[in-house]
């Protein structure tokens, strides 16, 4: 058996601050609400169209504590069912899946901020690239065992979490970097109408942001606004 784990994770597109808060929701719930990951409040969904490989996954979660399961049977529709169903973590069992189902997962992978545990029996090279680069948090070769199925779980947890925390920091760097520029750039729109020096420029936007109760990347963002309107 042979697990790889994830280092990049694609998804929907959506606003920094809306992305952070969703996986700042989910890293609350599962670290702090459970800390073990094994409380039976724990949501999981497993995906798996064979009965007898689901009830081997099922076996080895309920051992592990595991008490709110929920299997599906058929992948049509499987993003709208994650939606309503909101697990916690997801099991994807796939045995010897073809080309167009392998690529189905890894888009609702990339779709889904959730560790993601997929089991196959077999895997290229190729196929194990596309799996970590959709987002797969682990991604099983032929270990369909019930006695592995908590260290899996584990495995996938851990792993997401730690990719979410260097993502936040990227995306929170990336974020300072774009608000250093536009009050940077508001800075010298003030320094060249108001022939202000750089250190009065900036006391200006500091002052107006405390008068308004405002940040002042905010302030810095009407200047720029403004001062395009007027071109």
């Amino acid at each position: 058996m042979c697990v790889h784990v994830h280092r990049a994770t694609a998804g929907r597109s959506e606003p920094p601050s809306n992305a952070l808060a969703r996986r700042e929701a989910w890293h609350i719930r599962c670290t702090h609400a459970y800390p073990n990951m094994s409380e039976p409040s724990l949501r999981i969904l497993l995906v798996d169209q064979n009965a007898d490989r689901a009830a081997i996954l099922e076996e080895g979660l309920r051992e592990a504590g595991l008490r709110d399961i929920t299997v599906v049977r058929e992948t049509q529709s499987l993003l709208r069912r994650i939606v309503d169903l909101d697990p916690d973590v997801i099991f994807i069992d796939l045995e010897n899946p073809n080309r167009d189902v392998l690529e189905q997962m890894f888009q609702v992978s990339r779709s889904v901020r959730r560790p993601i545990a997929m089991f196959v029996d077999q895997a290229d090279t190729e196929t194990i690239r596309a799996a970590i680069e959709s987002g797969v948090g682990a991604y099983v070769v032929d270990g369909l065992r019930k006695e592995r199925v908590k260290t899996i779980l584990d495995t996938a947890v851990s792993h997401f979490n730690t990719f979410n925390r260097l993502r936040d920091e990227l995306e929170r760097a990336n974020q300072q970097l774009d608000e250093r520029k536009v009050i940077e750039r508001a800075k010298g729109i003030l320094m060249k109408e108001r022939e202000l020096s750089e250190s009065d420029a900036y006391a200006l936007l500091r002052t107006a942001a405390m008068n308004e109760n405002r940040r002042i990347v905010d302030v810095a963002r009407s200047v720029v606004s403004t001062i395009r309107l007027l071109k």
